[in-house]
């Protein structure tokens, strides 16, 4: 039976231009997401992107795939709805980055 490997990378894309960000909002809790028993059973791996809408108070408001496979897309938005953030003075848009690999 596979485990999951996942790295996961935060930059932060905020409502001012990108030459002027200070860097992603720190995660201070996150859910794993649970690798598919589809993509276990074919073996698939990849990378999955998305654009996270983050409160003021660290709890996600909206997400948006970004890029990924559609079998591995679900897991990762459902696990990442559960994720918290650093409090912020502004709301702010996170790119996250889950990458799947079976073993």
């Amino acid at each position: 039976m596979g485990c999951l490997l996942l790295t996961i990378a935060a930059l932060v894309l905020s409502a001012a231009p990108p030459q002027q960000a200070q860097g992603a909002r720190r995660i201070v809790e996150r859910t794993t997401p649970t690798y598919p028993e589809l993509a276990r059973r074919a073996n698939l791996s990849g990378l999955v992107k998305i654009e996270v809408t983050v409160r003021p108070n660290g709890t996600v408001k909206d997400l948006r795939v970004a890029g990924g496979n559609p079998v591995l897309c679900s897991a990762a938005v459902e696990a990442m709805r559960k994720w918290r953030f650093e409090p912020s003075a502004n709301e702010t848009t996170e790119m996250i980055e889950i990458r799947f690999q079976p073993h």
